[in-house]
């Protein structure tokens, strides 16, 4: 499998939110493939092949999910629900990012089968180096499963 074989599937609602998670992968020469979801509903039919998506049958799945909270139609953790409800998805490595500082939003995300949680940080270098980082670990230094 090669690094364009590796998708990243990024499930952000706010453009401006999106377009800085973007360039800061890229500034940090993280080459794979982004996909952006903007609600929750839209990511999990690019996870399960549905509607828009149904070209996606048989394709690979995401290497790594970066998924914000505050989702139109379903939020993250509804995402995060039928995602470890189902056999596809229940291993693929989920990072919630997101600007909410709420423990309960903590705890939910882990206790729902959440790999990390980031709280989106306000400042561009600091957003950038985050991202840089969860790139690194996420893509380069985890051991994916093999399954």
């Amino acid at each position: 499998m090669t690094t364009l074989d590796k998708i990243i599937l990024l499930v952000e609602d706010n453009p401006d939110d999106a377009k800085l998670t973007l360039r800061a992968f890229k500034q940090s020469n993280i080459a794979n493939p982004i996909v952006v979801a903007k609600d929750g509903v839209e990511a999990l039919d690019f996870l399960f092949g549905r509607g828009a998506y149904s070209d996606r049958s048989g394709k690979p799945l995401p290497m790594l999910i970066v998924l914000d909270l505050k989702l139109p139609k379903l939020d993250g953790h509804g995402v995060l629900r039928e995602m470890r409800a189902d056999e596809r998805t229940k291993l693929l490595p989920v990072v919630i990012m997101t600007s909410s500082k709420e423990e309960r939003d903590v705890v939910a995300s882990y206790a729902l089968g959440a790999n990390s949680y980031v709280r989106k940080p306000v400042d561009f270098a600091e957003f950038a180096e985050a991202a840089k980082l969860l790139g690194i670990y996420w893509l380069m230094l985890n051991q994916p499963n093999p399954g």
